[in-house]
C-alpha cells in the first residue's frame, strides 16, 4: 500500500516557527506533525510512501535517517528547485505509482480520526479515478457532489463563484461536502493529465476541470473529527485533539 505525504509548503501561515524549519517538523504534542501522519499510515497499513520536500528539505531528510524512516519504504520527490503546488507535486511523483494499485494523498498538516485503510478499500471499490475524503463541516469553500457522491463542482459562499467554468449550482441537487486534504488515487487518473496539465498546477482545480470526463467522487461523511494544523492557533488546539483520539 502506497501513499504520499504533502510535506514541500512553505509554512507561511506558520511563521515565525517556519523561519528556521520546514512546516512538516513543528512539532504538536512533542512530535513533528510529518511523525503523526507517518505513524498513522503505517498504523493503517501503508508501508511504501512518497514525501515531497521543497522549503529546509534538507532537514527532512535529516529527521527520516535519525529515525531510520520508522521501518518503511520512502522515497523523496526533491521540489526544491521549483515547488510545484499539489497537483504538480503529484505528477513528478507519478513514476513512484506506476502499477494498477492505488495510492493515498495526505496533507501533512491535517489529523483527523478517520480510518484510512477503510478509506482506500472504500476507494478500491468504488470504480473512482480519484476518491475525496470529505465532510459536513462549517467552512466558506464547498465541494459540490451530485447524488451519485460524484464530484461536479465547487462554490464560494461568500462570493458566489463556482467552478468549473459554466457550472450551475442547484441547492436542491448538489451537496456541499468540505474537502479534508485525504484523497486517494488511481493511476488511472494520469490519463487526463495532458499536456495543459504541467509544472506548477492546483489538483483541485485538475479535479474540477475534468470531473465531467474523469470519475471524481466522494467519500462523504457526517461525523469526520479533523484539525487543520497549518496555523498557530491551532497548534494548542492539535495537542487537545490528539489526547481525544
Amino acid at each position: 500500500m502506497k501513499a504520499m505525504i504533502f510535506a514541500a509548503g512553505l509554512g507561511t501561515r506558520l511563521k515565525p516557527l517556519t523561519n528556521h524549519m520546514p512546516k512538516a517538523l513543528v512539532p504538536v504534542a512533542g512530535r513533528p506533525m510529518l511523525e503523526h501522519v507517518i505513524l498513522k499510515l503505517k498504523a493503517a497499513g501503508f508501508n511504501e510512501l512518497v514525501i515531497n520536500i521543497h522549503h529546509f528539505g534538507e532537514q527532512i531528510l535529516d529527521f527520516l535517517r535519525a529515525n531510520q524512516s520508522f521501518g518503511l519504504t520512502i522515497h523523496i520527490s526533491d521540489e526544491r528547485d521549483c515547488l510545484l503546488d499539489t497537483g504538480g507535486g503529484i505528477r513528478k511523483a507519478e513514476p513512484f505509482f506506476r502499477g494498477n494499485e492505488p495510492f493515498l494523498i495526505h496533507n501533512v498538516d491535517i489529523l483527523s480520526d478517520t480510518d484510512l485503510k477503510a478509506l482506500y478499500e472504500y476507494h478500491r471499490q468504488s470504480g473512482n479515478d480519484a476518491t475525496l475524503l470529505a465532510s459536513r463541516r462549517k467552512t466558506i469553500r464547498y465541494l459540490l457532489f451530485d447524488d451519485e457522491k460524484r464530484l461536479c463542482g465547487w462554490i464560494n459562499k461568500d462570493t458566489l463563484q463556482t467552478k468549473p467554468e459554466g457550472f450551475a449550482y442547484n441547492p436542491e441537487h448538489h451537496h456541499e461536502y468540505a474537502f479534508s486534504g485525504i484523497h486517494v488515487i488511481s493511476p488511472s487518473l494520469f490519463h487526463y493529465m495532458d499536456e495543459r496539465w504541467t509544472g506548477k498546477f492546483s489538483i483541485m482545480d485538475f479535479y474540477l476541470q475534468t470531473c465531467r470526463e474523469a470519475r471524481i467522487g466522494g467519500r462523504l461523511t457526517d461525523t469526520l473529527r479533523l484539525i487543520d494544523i497549518g496555523k498557530p492557533e491551532t497548534l494548542t488546539q492539535a495537542e487537545e485533539f490528539l489526547a481525544s483520539l
